[in-house]
């Protein structure tokens, strides 16, 4: 089992944020023009305590579990990912295509981690559109199943010598037009 927890550094950043909140209010009620940046960053604030408190992700080997929510793989039909890498945002959808948005505020590398075990474990789903087999590339099918895909061999029929009297008489048929000896000389 993998626990991957936030990051300590959103509730430290919303701490920040609520203390820049309260001085900017503060300021605010001497001079109005800086209740803007007072709301600005009362909503940063409550956007960074937000993700500070978002529940723990668990990567077992049977099972996803977001919070108290258990989510077998086998459950998970796609594995689709945004443009956010840190925090992670990405839309998980079941076998019933019930939608979860699935979003772990975590510092870059475990961002990554937890990306790739969720990727190894949806056995079943497609990921980002690829199936499950095709994006870690693995065969698609058994060996007496697959289609071939190199080219068959190709076997020398002739020896070098007749090649050469081939390629003449192709050169000789390509200049004259036939290659009748008789034909030729009665012209």
């Amino acid at each position: 089992m993998t626990r991957y927890s936030p990051a300590r550094h959103y509730l430290w950043f919303g701490i920040t944020a609520t203390v820049l909140a309260a001085m900017s209010g503060r300021i605010g009620w001497e001079w109005a023009a800086a209740f803007v940046p007072a709301g600005l960053f009362l909503l940063t604030a409550i956007a960074l305590l937000a993700m500070a408190f978002r529940p723990a992700i668990e990567v077992n080997e049977a099972y996803l579990s977001i919070g108290k929510r258990n989510i077998p793989w086998m459950d998970i039909r796609r594995l689709d990912r945004t443009g956010w890498i840190s925090p992670l945002i990405l839309h998980l959808t079941l076998y019933d295509d019930t939608r979860i948005l699935l979003i772990y505020p975590g510092d870059l590398d475990s961002c990554n981690s937890l990306l790739r075990h969720l990727r190894r474990f949806s056995t079943d789903a497609l990921i980002d559109g690829i199936p499950y087999r095709q994006y870690w590339g693995e065969l698609l099918a058994p060996g007496s199943e697959r289609k071939q895909v190199q080219p068959p061999p190709r076997y020398k029929v002739l020896r070098p010598e007749d090649e050469a009297e081939v390629e003449r008489l192709y050169q000789r048929l390509k200049t004259v037009g036939n290659l009748d000896q008789k034909s030729s000389d009665e012209k």
